[in-house]
This record gives structure tokens, C-alpha cells and sequence, in this order.
């Protein structure tokens, strides 16, 4: 006699099955979502007038001729802006008289030996490193911001610099991933930054009532964080750091004084940029204009097409909500986004399909 069919059983066991198949799949995609794949960028060689610089003293971020003969330059990596990244990086390397004489330094969250495997197979001759950032050293300090971009824990990498490079190395260059350099970056690099600890391009027309609000004004503790100084406002995408007086100063302690003071009592709307201003303004090594052409992506709210500002340009940075490959693939680009286009790698599948 055959066994007797249970339809409610059945219906249990389809139901458990679809929903380990959903949550496993789920999993897959939030976790194993494919890199981006890009063109092999070309090699990219030093001019006659470098100074010769081995491999060895390279890793241990010294050479035995001038120190600012090698260039150190920290960018972070994600999966989401790695696109952008890698833009970057062939921009520098493009516009660089020693482009050997560089060397990337890489902040990852999770996925580091897709992305070590993404850079080496795009880069070849790259001289880089790939450091872990503990995405747990900032969670419990992060409030929400304008934009859920802005709150992402590798956005407050920045603050860890002196804590996740070597000691060996003694000055960096912080580029974020939106960005291209379209002139020498031996010219930023070898900047003098006097007494400060960090030099960026300053704006000092801003008014700063638009990055804190009342209840920052309002206490007085809070706002004599400026008093005595000539606060203006700097965009920390662009920043040349000397790491040695950053150490020295512990600045990464100040910086995150002020998160917990924002968790607890929130006095401003915009991720990792206020505490930069709360620590550094009125105290940075003003840099050219030029260095950073900031805001190419429009405000954090609406990511409008926006014109460059006047003057000479050796670095276009899209900050703000717009990014020019997404622009670019919804076929909705902004007129400066051509701009950024001729440095794009990314291989379009339908370029490099089968069929």
C-alpha cells in the first residue's frame, strides 16, 4: 500500500527549501557580487632625468637618494567606487615624469585578494600595497549623514593613515576614488608644508554655519573650537599629509573625539568632513586651486551638472552625488564627465562577449 501523501508537509519542506535557496543566494550576491573587470592599463616608464630607486627601498619607503624621490599615495578600494579607482590611478601614472618612482597605498575593508588580483591584472608594474582597514574601529562612532555614501566605515579610513602605514614612510599624498590628476604629481608631492601637518587647497570664503549645526553654534565650548584661528574650508579628498607630525600630534585621537562628541549629541550633517574642519582649519598649508577642481559631481543631494571654477586645472574631482561612469553608463552624462571618460578601463561586456 503506498504511503500516505501529507500535503501540508510537502508544502512545509518546498517552502524551507526556497527560502535556504533565497537566503543563500541573497548571501552570494551581497558577498560574492563580481568585481568589475578591466582593461590591462599600459606600462608606464620613468624619464631619463629620474632618480634610479630599487624595488627594496620602495617597500621600505626610502631610497638612497633624495626621500622625495619616491611618492607615496593612499587611495581606498571598494567594490563600489573601484571603477573610479582605477581611473585614478591611470591618470597618475599617465601624467607622472617618474611614474616607477610611485607607490600606491591601498585601504580594503573585505574582498582583498579579488582586489589585489583586480590591480595586479590591471596594473602589472604597479608599485603598491594592500592594507586591511578593521571596519570595527569606526562602527560604533559613525552617526548617519546626508548621504548614506558618506557613511560608510573605508569613508573614515582617512583618520587611520598614520596608524595603518609603516613608519617608514614619513609624508602621503590622500587622493579619494572619484577623482583624476591631469598634471605631474611630483608638483603636489613636493609642496612644502612648513610647520603644518596637512596642506590642501583652502576656500576661505565658506561660511561655516553650513557644516554644523545649532546645536554646535550653541554651545560655547563647541564654537570656540575656531576662535583664534582664520578657520577656511578644505575638501579632504585632495590632502598632503606629513605623517611624521601627525604621529607626533596624535591627531587621529582628536579626530575621533569629535565622532563620539557627534554620536552622542549630533552637531553636524556631513560625514568625515567636520572633523577635518574641527581639527585642521586655520592651521593647513594652503595649496593651488588647481589641485583640487571639486564639486564636478554636483551637491550630496541632487548630483547636478556643474562647470569647472576658473583658473588652471591639474586635478578634476567629481565629489559630491553624481560619479561620471554611472552618469556615463545611464547615458545621462554631464559635459565635463567626457573629461574623465578617456581614463576609464572598465571592459563593457558587450564589447568583449562571445556572440
Amino acid at each position: 500500500m503506498p504511503p500516505k501523501f501529507r500535503p501540508r508537509f510537502f508544502i512545509i519542506l518546498l517552502l524551507a527549501t526556497a527560502a535556504t535557496i533565497s537566503v543563500h543566494s541573497l548571501s552570494n550576491a551581497l558577498n560574492f557580487e563580481r568585481l568589475p573587470l578591466f582593461r590591462e592599463a599600459p606600462a608606464f616608464r620613468n624619464g631619463r632625468e629620474c632618480p634610479q630607486v630599487t624595488w627594496s627601498s620602495i617597500i621600505n619607503g626610502q631610497s638612497r637618494h633624495d626621500p622625495s624621490s619616491i611618492i607615496h599615495i593612499a587611495m581606498t578600494l571598494d567594490s563600489t567606487y573601484l571603477r573610479g579607482s582605477v581611473a585614478g590611478i591611470l591618470s597618475v601614472l599617465q601624467h607622472a615624469t617618474c611614474p616607477e618612482n610611485i607607490v600606491f597605498h591601498f585601504i580594503a575593508t573585505h574582498r582583498r585578494a579579488e582586489l589585489r588580483r583586480t590591480v595586479t591584472v590591471t596594473f602589472p608594474y604597479l608599485n603598491f600595497h594592500l592594507y586591511h582597514f578593521d571596519a570595527d574601529l569606526v562602527k560604533g562612532k559613525i552617526s548617519s549623514s546626508i548621504r548614506r555614501a558618506l557613511d560608510q566605515p573605508l569613508n573614515y579610513a582617512r583618520f587611520f593613515l598614520a596608524d595603518l602605514l609603516p613608519a617608514s614612510v614619513s609624508r602621503i599624498i590622500y587622493f579619494d576614488s572619484d577623482l583624476i590628476v591631469v598634471d605631474d604629481v611630483a608638483k603636489l608631492w613636493n609642496i612644502n608644508l612648513g610647520a603644518h601637518v596637512l596642506g590642501a587647497p583652502e576656500y576661505c570664503h565658506a561660511n561655516f554655519t553650513n557644516y554644523f549645526n545649532s546645536r554646535f553654534w550653541s554651545n560655547p565650548a563647541y564654537a570656540a573650537s575656531f576662535r583664534g584661528s582664520k578657520p577656511c574650508y578644505f575638501n579632504t579628498g585632495v590632502m598632503v599629509i606629513d605623517l611624521v607630525k601627525w604621529r607626533d600630534g596624535k591627531y587621529t585621537q582628536k579626530l575621533e573625539y569629535w565622532m563620539r562628541i557627534q554620536k552622542k549629541y549630533r552637531i553636524y550633517e556631513l560625514g568625515s568632513l567636520p572633523p577635518f574642519l574641527l581639527v585642521f582649519a586655520g592651521n593647513v598649508e594652503g595649496v593651488e586651486h588647481r589641485w583640487n577642481q571639486h564639486g564636478l559631481g554636483g551637491d550630496n543631494l541632487h548630483g547636478l551638472c556643474r562647470d569647472l571654477h576658473p583658473g588652471p586645472a591639474s586635478l578634476l574631482h567629481w565629489s559630491g552625488k553624481g560619479k561620471p561612469w554611472l552618469r556615463i553608463d545611464s547615458k545621462r552624462p554631464c559635459p565635463l564627465d567626457s573629461l574623465w571618460a578617456p581614463y576609464d578601463l572598465y571592459r563593457h561586456s558587450l564589447l568583449f562577449s562571445d556572440s
